[in-house]
């Protein structure tokens, strides 16, 4: 298979999905002589002035509309999370410190985690079970998904704010760097 019938495969594959397809199953449905990873940056080039744009979603790969066409979609309803404030300190510390366990998130924010919040952020499948840490009653760690970065438009972890921009923000970053 040659690259360019290899790039309408994918696309097909993206057009086709509402979900970001994971690498390994675009993978699958490539001959494995095919460079995918060089495909995918032909796409993206191919893409980015286009009116959808191939974004990264951790190890997945997704079509969405260009930033600057989202006014043309009024009829589009997004739903918004109101979250609470310990739901929101609690994403942000899992975010930042994966994998973390629940004592050290409570540990980070000077108060208790209630089983609520954990269950909330469960639900919305922003946050997962990670490994257990091999420290005495091996705890469960915590860990964001990639639901979590398709939401909030983020490619990885990496795309977070760092400490200059949440200080630029006025936000108060002292507990950030507690670890």
């Amino acid at each position: 298979m040659s690259n360019k019938n290899a790039e309408r495969v994918l696309e097909a594959l993206l057009f086709t999905s509402s979900e970001p397809l994971p690498l390994k199953d675009l993978e699958k449905n490539l001959p494995d002589n095919v460079d995918v990873e060089s495909v995918i940056e032909k796409l993206q080039k191919h893409y980015e002035t286009r009116g959808v744009n191939l974004k990264r979603v951790g190890n997945s790969i997704v079509l969405r509309t260009a930033k600057d066409l989202d006014h043309l979609f009024l009829t589009k309803k997004v739903t918004r999370r109101n979250i609470s404030r310990a739901a929101r300190e609690t994403l942000a510390i899992i975010a930042y410190h994966q994998p973390v366990t629940k004592l050290e998130i409570e540990e980070i924010r000077g108060v208790s985690v209630g089983s609520g919040t954990i269950d909330l952020l469960m639900d919305l499948e922003w946050i997962k079970f990670g490994k257990r840490k091999s420290s005495p009653g091996r705890p469960i760690t915590f860990q964001i998904t990639d639901k979590f970065l398709d939401y909030f438009d983020l490619s990885s972890t990496k795309d977070l704010p760092g400490v200059k921009e949440l200080k630029d923000l006025g936000l108060s970053v002292k507990k950030l760097n507690q670890k």
